[in-house]
Order: C-alpha cells, then sequence, then structure tokens
C-alpha cells in the first residue's frame, strides 16, 4: 500500500512519527527530570524541618530525662502540624522511636539507616517505613561535647510526593500538544507544496516516468531541446545534438552545469529564436549545412489549485525536424525548371528568328537571311565557347544563354564577361546552377522593377584557386535594413515568394567553403567566390 502513496503523504507521516518520537523522549525526560526534582526539593524541605526540630532545647533536655516520650510527642505532632511534613520520629541512639504519628509504634525500633546519622552526618534517602514509601532526611541531635543523643526523622510520603508532582503534568503534556501540532501543521504545509509540485504521484511513479521520458527523449527522429528561462540549454536529445552538430550529453550531467545559449556553436537565427522564447511553427532555419524545421513553445506547468490560473513558466521546448534531403530534392527540381525555364525563353526566341529568317527567305532576300543567321549563330557560339572555356561546364553556358533568352524577353540587357581557363573542378554542377541561377533571377527581377536603361551584368572568373562569379544589376539600391534579412530562409521582398532563393545561395556558398559579400550602393552587386575542390591538374579518375 505504501508504494502508492504520494511523496506527499510519505513525508507527512515520516515527519509526523518523527514529532510523535521527538515528543516522547523529550517527554519521557522532562518527566523524569521533573520527578527528580520533585524528590530532591521534598528532600530539601525535610533537612530544613528535620534541623530545625533538631536544635530545638527541648529536645535535647527531653532526651535526658525518663520519659522522652512524654515531651516530645505533643511537640512533633505540633511541629507536624504546622510544617508539610508526613511524620517526625524523634528517636534514641539505639533506634528506639520516642515519638511517631502512631502512637502504637512508640517505642518500637526505627525502620531505616542511622549509620551515617550516628557519624554525626545529615542524610536523606527514600525508603519503605511503617507509613509505606517516603522521603526521609535524619538528622543528629549533639550536646555540647558533640555526642550524638538523639536523632530526628522528617519525612513525606512518596504518595504526596507523586501528588504535588502531578500538579505539574498538565503543562508538560500542553508543552508536547503544542509541540505535536506544530511540527503536524509544518508537514502538511510542506506535504501540500510537494503535492502541487509532484501531482501526487509517488517516488516509484517518478522514477518510471522518467526512465520513460528518457527512452522517448532519445528515440524520437526529432531534434528536442529544453531551455530555461536564464537562456541555458539544460537539455537535448541525441538527434538535435546530430542536427546542431553538439557534442552528445550524457544522462550524468548536471543541469546545473547546462551550457548557456551564447556558448554554443549555433546560427545566429537560430540561437536569435531560441533566446526570444517566442511561439513559433514550422520555421525554416539554417544550421550550417542543414535546413531545419523549428517549432518552439513554452514549457508550462500543468493548471493547479495551487497556483491560482497563473501556471509558471519553466522555458521553452524546441523540436527540430531536418529538411536538408527534401529541400536537395526541391533544389533539383528547382534546377530543372531554371534550365527549363531557359530552354523555353531560348527556344521561343529561336523561334522569333527563324521565323524572321523564313520571312527573308520568302522575300527573296537570301543575302539578308544568310548574314542575319550567321551573326546569331556566332553570338550564340561565341557565348557558349567562353563560358566552356572559363567554366568547363555546358550545362552553365546553357543555363546562362536561356537566361540571356528570358531578360531579353523582360527587356533587360545581360552581358556576359567569361575570364579565365581555370575550370571548376570538384563543384558540383548542381551547386553551381544553384548558386548562378537564383543570383540571376534576383537580378533580372530587380532590373526589370528599375527604370531604363535595364541591364545585368556577369562576370565569370576561374582560376587555380577556384571560381569568381560576380552579379550586377541596374535594379533599385539595396535598403542597409534589409541587408541583414536579405538572406534569411524565408524572407522576400516580392509578394507570392518564398524567399529561399539568396538564403540557398548563402547555404550553397557556405557548404563549399565560400564567401558571399553584397553591395548595394547603385543597384545591387553580389560578388561570390568558391573554392576549387580539386586542385588543377590533379582530377580524380
Amino acid at each position: 500500500m505504501i508504494h502508492h502513496w504520494s511523496i506527499a503523504r510519505r513525508l507527512f507521516v515520516a515527519n509526523l512519527l518523527t514529532v510523535v518520537a521527538f515528543i516522547a523522549i523529550v517527554g519521557s525526560a522532562a518527566y523524569v527530570d521533573a520527578r527528580d526534582r520533585a524528590y530532591e526539593e521534598a528532600g530539601a524541605r525535610m533537612t530544613g524541618i528535620a534541623a530545625a526540630v533538631a536544635a530545638a532545647p527541648v529536645v535535647l533536655e527531653a532526651a535526658a530525662s525518663a520519659d522522652p516520650s512524654a515531651v516530645l510527642q505533643p511537640y512533633a505532632e505540633e511541629v507536624m502540624a504546622s510544617a508539610p511534613a508526613d511524620f517526625i520520629t524523634i528517636m534514641a541512639p539505639d533506634r528506639t522511636r520516642w515519638t511517631h504519628p502512631r502512637t502504637q509504634e512508640i517505642g518500637q525500633p526505627y525502620i531505616g539507616s542511622i549509620d551515617a546519622a550516628l557519624r554525626g552526618e545529615v542524610f536523606t534517602e527514600v525508603t519503605a517505613g511503617t507509613l509505606g514509601p517516603s522521603v526521609r532526611t535524619i538528622v543528629p541531635v549533639k550536646d555540647a561535647e558533640g555526642s550524638v543523643k538523639a536523632l530526628v526523622s522528617a519525612g513525606v510520603t512518596v504518595r504526596t510526593v507523586d501528588v504535588a508532582f502531578a500538579g505539574r503534568l498538565p503543562a508538560l503534556a500542553a508543552i508536547g500538544g503544542a509541540l505535536l501540532v506544530g511540527g503536524s501543521l509544518a508537514s502538511w504545509l510542506l506535504g501540500r507544496y510537494l503535492r502541487g509540485v509532484t501531482r501526487g504521484w509517488g517516488p516509484e511513479q517518478l522514477a518510471q516516468l522518467f526512465a520513460y521520458y528518457e527512452s522517448v527523449l532519445h528515440s524520437v527522429r526529432e531534434g528536442l531541446v529544453l531551455i530555461d528561462t536564464r537562456g541555458r540549454v539544460v537539455m537535448y536529445n541525441d538527434q538535435a545534438a546530430q542536427l546542431l552538430g553538439l557534442d552528445p550529453r550524457s544522462g550524468s550531467n548536471d543541469p546545473r552545469n547546462a551550457p548557456a545559449l551564447a556558448d554554443l556553436p549555433l546560427d545566429e537565427d537560430l540561437r536569435a529564436l531560441f533566446e526570444s522564447g517566442r511561439t513559433a511553427r514550422d520555421e525554416m532555419m539554417l544550421a550550417g549545412p542543414r535546413i531545419l524545421v523549428v517549432s518552439q513553445a513554452p514549457a508550462r506547468a500543468p493548471s493547479s489549485p495551487g497556483f491560482r490560473g497563473r501556471a509558471p513558466v519553466y522555458g521553452t521546448v524546441a523540436t527540430l525536424r531536418d529538411r536538408t534531403e527534401v529541400e536537395a530534392l526541391g533544389n533539383e527540381l528547382e534546377t530543372m525548371r531554371t534550365l527549363s525555364d531557359a530552354l523555353r525563353a531560348q527556344t521561343h526566341e529561336h523561334a522569333n528568328r527563324l521565323h524572321t529568317v523564313v520571312s527573308l527567305l520568302e522575300l527573296g532576300r537570301t543575302a539578308e537571311a544568310l548574314d542575319f543567321a550567321t551573326k546569331d549563330l556566332e553570338l550564340s557560339q561565341q557565348l557558349t565557347d567562353d563560358m566552356v572555356r572559363s567554366v568547363d561546364e555546358p550545362v552553365l553556358a546553357a543555363l546562362v544563354m536561356g537566361k540571356a533568352a528570358e531578360a531579353h524577353e523582360r527587356g533587360v540587357q545581360l552581358d556576359v564577361a567569361a575570364l579565365g581557363t581555370g575550370g571548376a573542378a570538384g563543384i558540383a554542377v548542381q551547386d553551381l546552377v544553384t548558386v548562378l541561377g537564383n543570383l540571376l533571377d534576383n537580378a533580372i527581377d530587380a532590373a526589370a522593377e528599375g527604370a531604363p536603361p535595364r541591364h545585368v551584368m556577369l562576370t565569370v572568373e576561374s582560376d587555380e584557386e577556384g571560381l569568381d562569379i560576380t552579379v550586377h544589376d541596374s535594379g533599385p539600391a539595396i535598403d542597409p535594413a534589409a541587408a541583414e534579412n536579405m538572406f534569411r530562409h524565408g524572407y522576400s521582398t516580392k509578394t507570392g515568394t518564398r524567399g529561399i532563393g539568396l538564403a540557398l545561395v548563402r547555404q550553397s556558398v557556405g557548404r563549399l567553403g565560400g564567401t558571399l559579400t553584397v553591395n548595394g550602393r547603385r543597384g545591387a552587386k553580389f560578388e561570390v567566390f568558391l573554392p576549387a575542390a580539386t586542385p588543377l591538374g590533379k582530377e580524380q579518375p
């Protein structure tokens, strides 16, 4: 049954038993001490009475007479009537009683120890006599030479002492009751607090629940991060450590030594989200080479009557889902769409030119048709040769030619300058299409929204160190306030867009170990450097 008790009930019962045991021990000690004090006080009173009787001259004079009882018995009864003593016995040195509360005991031997008194000492003892157990003091009666001529014993029965001691018991009981009530109240208040904190669960249930939570924490496929109100990461699971590039935490780590967010290698946007503590739902964040979907909510205590509707907030809980593979597939799809759009624009442009050539032939202007076709072929071939010679990647040449045709359709002049012969060894064509395609898309859009003349300048230069790409458009200047956010995932100044292009550019450049700079004084100028993954002349087979 105890296993089903809550921590609060166990603590209340344990504290109550402790208080009861404490009261029992202290009460017993106080009882014994009070009883001993009562006997000591009774002995002190009897010593005073016996000494006063022994000092009376009538006692010494009667002891020398032929019938001491005739004088001393009335004297002893008079003293007992005025003094708090149950008996006063005056006796001869040979124990023969001269006085006694019971007259039939006069002349009988005294019951008790008199050896110390015969040596001239005063002593007190508790012993049983004719009146029952009693506290008595014996004082010798000495003459002028110091000889013991008689003995005086004054005493009070134990029953009388116990009656006097019983008057102190209510005070002891009141003190014990006050301690019991105070201890019980303190235990109840502490138990009430623990009941609200532990939700009325016992330690076995809490241990089982913790084991379940620990198992769930380390078995889920999503990353889980727990952050307290002071910005410390008190817990994260194995998946979160993998997604964020953190060291795995063991279960023995002390939450009091949890690392702060500022000490962890997190992306600035992700760190800002964690530090803000705001509620977030499925927000896209970049974490190094990964794209994460982050949801965050406050960690509140369950509603309880003790909190009066104001449940405390212990921090925030963030969940992380890896979307890198999905975005990679999306990037490949976007690459294919970009190439498709470029080919569509190029096909449309070639169809217009082909119609022009056919029309010239139909009009009989064969020489002009041949000259027009030859110049168009030379221009396209020159652009293709320059791109292939510089980057050694025909896909990029097709992309640029398609973008040139698309820009022409939108009234934008796309100028291309291909320099160098270093190639782009080791750089994946998907990354090149992602970087160059998104930069050209943004540049063409910006130039199309600007004032005439509308143009975009693309410069591609390759050498042994890597590939330099510069895209400069004639569109509006970049707002300095937006420069910080333009590479953030989801940010866009265009209506109906996802705001993912420049974020993908930054992610690809960062994954390839390159650099990305922007200059917005006259239009927008993006400069990208991608280092060659394989040095020139050392390509792997």
